[in-house]
């Protein structure tokens, strides 16, 4: 007996809301073919905008949950569930959750900003908010930079908009210098280190190295050198030239002197 009430109710059930449960069926499948066709129109435009993968795949995800998401509430109005009260307790829920996440919402909403203005890049060296280094990754929540010396140096995103930045792209310029006698010969030392520049491969022939007489200090004639490189080759190129401008000044007789005073003592007796 109580088999067949269970079997009545389920018959009943399928009677009542069979049309219902096929028609919401009907409206997921079909939204979850616009969900993903829109995804995969969404990331071939993004590509095209030359962001990084993994925000690309976010906002992919993003785009497609919030269409089955809508595809979602369709459906349960085929069942007869008020929508419009359940709208209304999301929207309340997330201006809770929006209050209590700010500092959170800031940082994606500047995040974005940077993904989309691209005022930097990834491989990009860029200073700002008083730190500076190469920029590994940017994500909708903080910017990571590489110092020289490995370390790294995590920026929230909001931090970033609207501050002040210096962003000297994929190569950086060196500022050497190297002080030489006032008897030696100029024109042979600035020639040799246009050959060391030459000769080394980290340093860059476009834009062309800058070298020249800097300053006539009190020992020595200083000449600077300042070629450019890419942000990887900045401290292994510096020590490559200071090692060869010694090496070959020393070959030539190029004198590079210490920083010395004659002192004279007047009103002595003998």
């Amino acid at each position: 007996m109580q088999v067949q009430q269970w079997q009545s109710t389920i018959v009943n059930f399928f009677i009542t809301y069979g049309f219902q449960i096929v028609g919401a069926v009907i409206i997921l499948i079909v939204g979850a073919i616009i969900a993903r066709w829109l995804g995969k129109l969404t990331d071939k435009w993004l590509a095209k905008q030359h962001l990084e993968p993994p925000i690309r795949l976010l906002l992919v995800r993003v785009v497609r949950l919030l269409v089955f998401g809508l595809t979602a509430l369709l459906a349960l109005d085929k069942f007869g569930v008020q929508i419009t009260p359940l709208i209304a307790g999301l929207s309340v829920a997330g201006v809770g959750i929006g209050l209590a996440a700010q500092g959170v919402l800031g940082n994606v909403l500047a995040g974005l900003t940077i993904i989309f203005t691209k005022p930097f890049r990834v491989g990009e060296y860029i200073e700002l908010a008083g730190v500076y280094g190469q920029v590994q990754t940017i994500s909708l929540f903080s910017t990571q930079l590489l110092h020289m010396d490995n370390s790294r140096v995590v920026i929230p995103n909001r931090k970033i908009v609207g501050e002040i930045m210096h962003n000297y792209g994929t190569t950086r310029q060196l500022s050497l210098s190297v002080g030489i006698g006032y008897g030696s010969d100029v024109t042979l030392a600035l020639a040799t280190i246009h050959q060391i520049l030459d000769a080394n491969p980290r340093v860059l022939k476009d834009p062309k190295p800058v070298v020249g007489i800097s300053a006539l200090a009190d020992s020595s004639v200083t000449i600077g050198i300042s070629p450019w490189v890419n942000v990887p080759d900045f401290v292994p190129a510096q020590l490559e030239i200071y090692q060869a401008v010694i090496e070959k000044f020393r070959a030539r007789g190029i004198d590079i002197p210490f920083p010395q005073r004659d002192v004279r003592l007047l009103g002595q007796s003998a």
